[in-house]
């Protein structure tokens, strides 16, 4: 270890152990059953947004869904209606609410700034955390280095809802907004650049080009979705395939963690209609939030990605006011959805619906039949996207059940198998060299590793896997360093 590393990991401890601070591990991320007892005690006392280095300890799927208090049970998800979906493939979707901050993007961060934390390469004391997004990623961001005692620069696009930039500046050190949407990510991209030409004391969690995000997701998010398959699909029953929006390329390793357990099953892929990327190496703006596109994250493994699925984003826009107002929640009771699944519908955020729109449309296209089951995310809730419901009252007026009949049967029922592509070798491989132009002429990864993504398969990410067991050494000995367990 280099003498700058010993100081900046000596300065990290005494902040922690200034701050009450303790780290868990991955394992216990995943397994929260493992997490001392002491630990757990302390946490009845603690709101799940509260700004309290115990939260760090919520990094998990299997939270107890309250908002003060909660230990753990199993994972969050639900299973979506087949009177909702209208299909005959059963589908099944992780929740993201009952994570701090109400999105899954704080375990990408945790997996980001945390294994940087415990090996020496971040200092706390005298470093900002920079967290460029296009929206819940450096909310976790900026949560996560508060918790962690540092201080943090959030970026993400002007356009983005109003509560992220409420909740932001009430977080993080700087709120910087970029010019445009969704879609705007080489501005983001642009600003990291003049951040790193103007000062000294930052450091880069791009989320996009960030292994940390890619390794949280393989093992907690995809040991939690086998978790569920494993619990509620019978021996006839089989696993057909996650379908999740490609955004950072993070949620979707779970695939690649799935895959290895479930060798049939398929990774959607799925993207923006209006931006399509992936699809027709296309370009746009939408407004399906929190996605990102544009551009290939360098941290997808295109060449494991089985189908690229294109969401119109007049499907999400429209279906977040029939599972939110009050006459489309009548219309859908009517069609025989129950009260408890009525309830739930709100758990279900714009990117969300995307994903379930998605999960649909690959189900269709399979022709997936009540022996299947498909995996999808709702990263988030509604409860952060209140203020586009308002503007599509102001745009469009009252929502009634004339709108809520048109939209169930067009923009639910009327889901149809347009724009899915399966890839064989080269459609992956066209996705694969989209890369280069953001990485290499832009960003400065070198071309050896490009090729090494590709015909390194799977070497090369496998080694980005198995990287778990020593993280969690060096943060076990990080909080034997700091010494508040003892």
């Amino acid at each position: 270890m280099s003498q700058q590393k010993k100081e900046f990991l000596e300065r990290a401890i005494q902040r922690a152990r200034e701050r009450g601070i303790v780290i868990p591990t991955f394992k216990q991320l995943m397994n929260p059953e493992t997490i001392p007892e002491t630990i757990r005690e302390k946490l009845k006392q603690v709101g799940l947004w509260e700004v309290n280095p115990l939260n760090l300890f919520r990094v998990s799927w299997k939270n107890e869904p309250v908002s003060h208090g909660g230990l753990f049970g199993g994972v969050n998800f639900l299973e979506i209606p087949s009177t909702l979906t209208g299909v005959r493939a059963r589908i099944f979707a992780l929740v993201g609410k009952w994570f701090p901050t109400g999105a899954h993007k704080v375990g990408a961060t945790f997996g980001c700034l945390v294994p940087r934390l415990v090996n020496g390469e971040f200092d706390p004391t005298t470093q900002k955390a920079v967290w460029p997004s296009t929206g819940n990623f450096c909310r976790g961001g900026a949560f996560n280095s508060a918790l962690l005692g540092c201080e943090s620069i959030a970026i993400l696009p002007e356009g983005m809802s109003r509560e992220r930039f409420e909740w932001l500046r009430s977080i993080a050190g700087e709120v910087i907004a970029t010019p445009g949407s969704e879609s705007n990510v080489k501005e983001i991209y642009d600003k990291c650049w003049e951040l790193r030409a103007t000062r000294d004391d930052i450091v880069i969690f791009n989320q996009f080009e960030e292994f940390g995000n890619y390794l949280w997701h393989f093992h907690v998010t995809g040991r939690a979705m086998e978790e569920v398959l494993h619990q509620q699909l019978s021996d006839r029953e089989r696993f057909a395939g996650l379908v999740v929006a490609t955004g950072s390329a993070g949620t979707i390793a779970a695939g690649d963690f799935l895959k290895e357990r479930f060798p049939g099953m398929r990774i959607g892929a799925a993207e923006a209609l209006q931006c399509p990327t992936l699809l027709l190496n296309g370009y746009g703006s939408h407004r399906i939030e929190g996605i990102g596109d544009k551009h290939v994250p360098w941290i997808h493994n295109v060449r494991n990605t089985d189908v690229v699925i294109a969401v119109d984003d007049h499907f999400p826009m429209h279906l977040i006011r029939l599972f939110n107002e009050p006459a489309g929640q009548d219309y859908l009771a009517a069609q025989g959805l129950s009260d408890q699944d009525i309830q739930q519908l709100p758990l279900i955020g714009i990117s969300g619906v995307g994903n379930l729109v998605a999960a649909i449309k690959f189900a269709k296209y399979f022709e997936l039949t009540e022996r299947d089951a498909v995996f999808t995310v709702f990263t988030d809730s509604m409860e952060l996207y209140a203020s586009r419901l308002e503007e599509m009252r102001e745009q469009f007026g009252p929502y009634t059940r004339e709108d809520a009949i048109r939209d169930y049967h067009r923009y639910l029922m009327g889901i149809h198998t347009d724009f899915v592509m399966e890839l064989g070798y080269y459609e992956r491989k066209r996705i694969h060299n989209l890369k280069y132009f953001t990485w290499i002429e832009q960003q400065g990864k070198s071309v050896e590793e490009l090729d090494a993504q590709w015909y390194d398969y799977p070497d090369y990410w496998m080694e980005k896997q198995n990287r778990l067991e020593e993280i969690d050494r060096q943060i076990e000995a990080f909080n034997a360093q700091v010494g508040i367990l003892k």
